[in-house]
């Protein structure tokens, strides 16, 4: 099979169940990867996200095939949504008063 034949045939759901295996180093059932076969899958990995991956994260391949490096800046402001979006939640959490709470002596 050629790239641009395991490239049409590539879902999303299938590069996600492939990377999920290259990061673990295990198939959804469990089953070992051999190393032949992890270095097979990240090279397909790599080449779904070489043409597939519009918003690149950091350290992976960017759509065109370049390795998408961020700048601090950029990281702190991704990060940064996210530490947000916690302390948000948080807040809600602690408004709804979801915490048990006791007395030491009714442990």
């Amino acid at each position: 099979m050629d790239i641009n034949q395991l490239l049409a045939v590539m879902t999303p759901e299938i590069y996600q169940r492939i990377l999920t295996a290259v990061e673990t180093g295990k198939w959804l059932d469990g089953s070992v990867l051999t190393p032949p076969l992890r270095d097979s899958a990240q090279q397909a990995v790599m080449l779904y996200q070489s043409r597939h991956n519009i918003d690149a994260e950091h350290m992976t391949v960017a759509a065109g095939g370049e390795i998408k490096f961020k700048s601090k800046a950029e990281l702190k402001r991704d990060f940064a949504v996210d530490i947000t979006a916690m302390i948000r939640d948080t807040d809600n959490a602690a408004n709804e008063n979801n915490i048990a709470r006791f007395d030491h002596d009714q442990l």
